[in-house]
């Protein structure tokens, strides 16, 4: 089952997580913020470093039928100055990665800015 906080897209017509991030990508989210950069100036290090600089702009949730490992969120995230954007993808419940959900956590949702 797939859950949206975007009103721009009908629920229907996307069903995986691979549609969802094709969608976003050609709106220009084509950072992977789960990359591990080590370099101190990569999208993926400042977010991590610095989430205050990122908002999240849409959440989408995929929920498993039968699965639990096949349950997910993909968040779509700015920078505030909308510079830089990507995605981010994390489980939830027992699937969810501890400091992954720490990162999203500290950010805000673009609307309450």
């Amino acid at each position: 089952m797939f859950k949206n906080t975007d009103s721009r897209y009908n629920m229907e017509e996307m069903k995986t997580l691979t549609q969802v991030m094709q969608v976003l990508d050609q709106r220009g989210y084509t950072i992977d913020f789960n990359l591990e950069d080590v370099s101190s100036d990569s999208p993926q290090h400042l977010l991590k470093s610095d989430p205050e600089r990122f908002v999240i702009d849409h959440v989408y949730r995929f929920e498993g039928d039968t699965d639990p490992d096949d349950e997910a969120i993909l968040y779509a995230v700015s920078s505030v100055d909308k510079s830089l954007m990507g995605i981010f993808v994390n489980g939830y419940g027992i699937s969810a990665e501890t400091v992954d959900s720490v990162v999203i956590d500290r950010l805000k949702k673009r609307e309450e800015l």
